[in-house]
């Protein structure tokens, strides 16, 4: 999810990546790789020589993004040692608090009671 996060901030090299989140290049090398067959992210090459690749958000990984928000909502109000960011809309300047909720009725999801159904066969 990191990584995620990351590459929706702009970062889309292997080294900015290790960088910013401190991980040993193997274990990044193993992710990066978990979240391109994922259909999450993809390689584009940039360099022919040195052969060189970054990682580009594809629509499945854009779509993540809302989650990776609401979560990080969940976060700043749970941690318990305050705040560590702010979720900010480009073009107003204000700080948003988002939530999930159902497209049919704009309820939010954690605000009634669910069951989950299987599909018949």
């Amino acid at each position: 999810m990191l990584i995620l996060r990351d590459a929706s901030l702009g970062l889309t090299r292997f080294e900015q990546f290790r960088t910013s989140l401190g991980v040993a290049p193997n274990i990044l090398t193993r992710r990066l790789k978990a979240l391109t067959e994922g259909g999450l992210l993809k390689k584009v090459r940039y360099s022919k020589t040195p052969p060189r690749d970054e990682y580009q958000l594809t629509e499945a990984g854009r779509d993540f993004l809302p989650v990776l928000h609401v979560i990080a909502a969940w976060g700043r109000k749970h941690n318990g040692a305050g705040k560590i960011s702010d979720l900010i809309d480009v073009e107003t300047g204000a700080a948003i608090e988002p939530v999930v909720v159902d497209n049919k009725t704009n309820a939010p999801l954690g605000s009634r009671a669910l069951r989950l159904v299987m599909p018949a066969n």
